[in-house]
């Protein structure tokens, strides 16, 4: 059966192992899926990111906590197959008045709201998270 969704499966992945408290979780790896990943991880929202070797490559990553709560309060996907979000740089959205991040793949890669901004560059928003 093939994934229709990849970016929605990594979203939910996540959000299913911080809701049963798990320390890390592994899906299939891609590029985007890395991608992704590595602007959380840039931004503070998840540990080390890793992938494994071998035939049928897996993409782990390692999920933060603080006082026992998970550091990602909401994940949200945005833009989907069936619905694509295309903003411009004026109106890329701020989450949670700036406190949050959205995560935007523009012409040249992935980066949160703020750099697209400060780049002068719009583009497809992929997911909020807070």
């Amino acid at each position: 059966m093939s994934m229709q969704d990849p970016i929605s499966d990594l979203l939910t992945r996540v959000r299913n192992a911080q809701t049963a408290r798990h320390a890390s979780v592994t899906m299939p790896a891609s590029q985007k899926k890395l991608a992704i990943c590595k602007v959380l991880q840039s931004e503070g929202y998840i540990g080390h990111v890793s992938v494994s070797e071998g035939v049928k490559k897996e993409l782990t990553v390692e999920l933060r906590y603080h006082n026992g709560s998970p550091v990602i309060e909401e994940l949200d996907r945005v833009s989907r197959p069936g619905l694509r979000i295309y903003r411009a740089k004026d109106e890329l959205p701020t989450v949670r008045g700036g406190l949050g991040v959205a995560i935007v793949s523009t012409n040249l890669g992935l980066m949160t709201d703020r750099a697209a901004r400060a780049q002068g560059v719009g583009g497809e928003v992929l997911c909020t998270v807070f």
